[in-house]
């Protein structure tokens, strides 16, 4: 029986975000795994109630005596956002540069979990030593502080997994893509390379953090009231253009946003951040004037509970705006999130605030890699076979054509729950399937997308609700008359209706024997149909319908 090498992604191939992929080596019935990355992504309306998503690990948890541990590439939220979720099922040691283990960190005090004997510090651009796995960290840019690409050195040959990535010659903070060791790796042979697709339909290069700021700077000079800037606060290099913009033109600057204080004190902690000019409290800058200020938040993606929406609704406790004033949008719109933040830009614009966005000024740049980033990773690692992941179905097909240009001699489509051998064969080929899915953050509890809370919520929330409580005599007759409830239902005669529906129940009612207790639940069951038959006739609605029946 020979090793083999197996690479299976539970999530982030086949969507952007909730990104998981394990790594396996060793005979059949004895190999050893790793995770790489535990993310989450972010539920939209058609979830109601449901924030976070996160990839099932149940593959992976029935594994966990041979599982080596979690290694983090960087600290973006579909890359670590769901380890205090899963990790309780796994117990295993868990690997991060010290920027990514800061943030970690806070993730399970606030869970209330300690995790000191368990978070390992790497330092950047170097080893780790996970027998049969030998993995190093070579540092990329991204739009995060602390981007690792990581190295993962088998007994049969090396991998490459990019994490995500972009070449930026002038990333501002933190330190250069490390080119000079990805074309030694090259040279050493790659196995495979796992690569970040998110770009990929995007000509050129995705841009420099440099002439975001040079171009910021531009914008700011000419502004002369209040500035409000959004943008994603784990952009350190964002936040400090931010700083440095609002020191050039003469003004402080305020933080506002919970998120935008925690990234900001990790990145202090970790050395960052100590050249610029410090934050005001924003409760302590209403005596400032407005040209005399900036406010960098949260929000930009146009969050109904985000600070910036918050602004605009005029209902944030510390931060006021009026006619006149300029909202910098420094980021990039989110697939999915244009309603809601055109509908920001609209309500801003309305009250004569002005708007810019990247549809009018060069003030964001993309974190991952455009057709020219790409190209240069493929002449550095020359690798034998590409696996894209990090992207949806057309983002990974298309991957897939621009790998073969590239003369890669094998890429690979996969999706989640692919199991892949990389070792031994010619090429590497999908030849099982894992396990996967994903679960739903609901309140504190996470659950399966079938689960029977979600289908209620969606029915609630698509048809209304309808509760009868229907009082029974020793005698086996109805005590007065029902007792009625409905919720979400357009009726405007609620008292036609109400009456209606009391006839209709009555009537189904005297068709069974109340004095018999077996035909209780059939008698529920007939009340249900009778309750949304009639609220389908009068209301085109089919509600979500609770019958008690109570004995006296």
């Amino acid at each position: 029986m020979k090793e083999e090498l197996i690479f299976c992604p539970l999530g982030g191939s086949g969507e952007i975000g909730m990104n998981m992929n394990l790594f396996a080596y060793g005979k059949a019935d004895n190999q050893k795994w790793i995770i790489v990355d535990i993310g989450v992504t972010f539920a939209d309306d058609t979830v109601p109630g449901v924030d976070l998503i996160y990839p099932d690990p149940g593959f992976i948890v029935d594994k966990r005596d041979d599982l080596l541990g979690i290694v983090l590439t960087h600290a973006h939220e579909d890359h670590i956002g769901a380890i205090a979720h899963i990790w309780p099922k796994l117990k295993c040691k868990i690997f991060a540069t010290p920027f990514t283990a800061v943030l970690i960190n806070e993730k399970f005090k606030e869970k209330k979990i300690d995790i000191s004997g368990y978070l390992k510090i790497v330092q950047l651009n170097s080893t780790l030593n996970l027998d049969p796995f030998k993995i190093e960290f070579v540092t990329l840019t991204h739009s995060i502080l602390e981007p690792n690409g990581l190295k993962i050195e088998t007994p049969v040959g090396n991998i490459l997994h990019t994490g995500d990535w972009k070449c930026d010659p002038d990333p501002l903070i933190g330190e250069n893509i490390n080119s000079n060791r990805l074309k030694e790796i090259g040279k050493e042979g790659v196995l495979a390379m796992i690569c970040d697709s998110t770009n990929v339909f995007s000509a050129g290069r995705a841009g420099s953090e440099l002439d975001v700021r040079k171009n910021m700077l531009k914008v700011m000079e000419r502004l002369d009231k209040r500035i409000i800037i959004t943008s994603f606060a784990s952009n350190v290099a964002r936040m400090e253009t931010a700083f440095y913009c609002a020191e050039k033109t003469g003004r402080q600057i305020a933080l506002v946003g919970r998120s935008m204080h925690r990234i900001y004190k990790a990145a202090r902690q970790c050395g960052y951040l100590h050249n610029v000019i410090e934050p005001l409290d924003s409760r302590d800058v209403k005596n400032i004037s407005r040209e005399k200020i900036v406010y960098l938040c949260t929000g930009s993606q146009g969050e109904p509970m985000g600070a910036m929406t918050r602004i605009a609704n005029y209902i944030h406790p510390d931060v006021f705006i009026e006619r006149g004033d300029a909202v910098i949008f420094s980021s990039k719109i989110i697939p999915g999130n244009e309603k809601k933040l055109y509908k920001l830009h609209n309500q801003l614009v309305k009250e004569g605030i002005e708007v810019i966005s990247e549809d009018s000024e060069f003030i964001h740049v993309s974190g991952h890699p455009n057709r020219e980033d790409l190209k240069d990773m493929y002449n550095w690692i020359k690798p034998k076979s590409v696996i894209p992941v990090h992207g949806e179905h057309r983002h990974m097909i298309e991957h897939i054509h621009f790998a073969k240009e590239m003369q890669v001699p094998y890429p690979v489509k996969v999706e989640n729950g692919d199991i892949v051998r990389l070792y031994p064969g010619e090429k590497p080929e999908v030849y099982d399937k894992a396990p996967s899915g994903k679960l739903y953050v609901d309140g504190n509890i996470s659950v399966e997308e079938d689960a029977q809370s979600i289908k209620e919520r969606k029915n609630l929330s698509a048809n209304g609700f309808v509760q009868a409580t229907i009082l029974i005599t020793p005698k086996g007759n109805i005590h007065n008359k029902p007792l009625l409830t409905f919720k979400g239902l357009p009726i405007y005669e609620k008292e036609e209706f109400q009456y209606g529906l009391e006839e209709e129940i009555e009537k189904t009612t005297k068709t069974f024997s109340m004095n018999n207790k077996k035909q209780e639940i059939n008698l529920i069951e007939a009340l249900k149909s009778t309750c949304r038959k009639y609220t389908k006739e009068k209301t085109g609605k089919r509600p979500l319908t609770n019958i008690n029946l109570v004995r006296i």
